[in-house]
């Protein structure tokens, strides 16, 4: 059965714990950080403190906002200083990534995903897995810094062309290039009830 949309209070990021080979994908972390502080949302993340992933979260944390990070025990030397992660507003240590997955699902409202590698693709296809199989209507938005993500939209487009998508409108995140526009966006989507068409729309 569909899920009901439920305001925004907080918005799992998606991202490389890796800074990537162009600044902008730090400094559209540091500023996706930065607007989700100034709306008064909380960042849900994987706990990472190095790479986008502490870029996020250190645009959120100095600007007076709120930080869950979920990360995996086996992953805490690897992705993140272990005195950093003290700093977060809540730190949930899970067992394995399929807890730490479930985690983030669980806690957020809307999902974004920046620029990462082969992690961050997959956490976000399996939440557009869940939406084409309607367990969520949360917005979910690909956050296409400096077309990043073409490759995978088309990707995406092919798929659904060739009959592989059942239910396309679905699975068809907003596909945002302006990082300020992104939470605004998220929130118009939360408050919508126009359907899933508007929630899930490309932008």
């Amino acid at each position: 059965m569909q899920a009901d949309i439920v305001p925004i209070r907080s918005i799992c990021v998606y991202c490389g714990s890796q800074p990537g080979r162009d600044p902008s994908y730090m400094e559209a972390g540091r500023a996706l950080g930065r607007s989700i502080a100034a709306h008064g949302l909380r960042l849900v993340y994987g706990g990472g403190t190095r790479g986008i992933m502490g870029a996020v979260a250190s645009g959120v944390m100095s600007n007076g906002g709120k930080v869950t990070g979920i990360i995996p025990e086996f992953l805490m030397d690897k992705e993140a200083s272990r005195h950093s992660l003290s700093e977060l507003t809540e730190l949930v240590v899970t067992e394995d990534m399929h807890q730490r997955k479930h985690r983030m699902f669980q806690e957020a409202d809307a999902f974004v995903t920046l620029p990462g590698g082969i992690g961050t693709l997959e956490e976000i296809v399996e939440i557009m897995t869940w939406g084409q199989l309607g367990r969520h209507r949360k917005p979910m938005v690909f956050a296409n810094i400096n077309n990043f993500w073409r490759p995978m939209l088309e990707l995406l487009d092919h798929m659904s062309e060739e009959g592989f998508i059942h239910t396309a409108h679905l699975v068809k995140p907003m596909v945002i290039d302006d990082i300020e526009a992104i939470v605004p966006a998220i929130i118009a989507a939360g408050s919508s009830d126009e359907g899933e068409e508007t929630v899930l729309s490309r932008m």
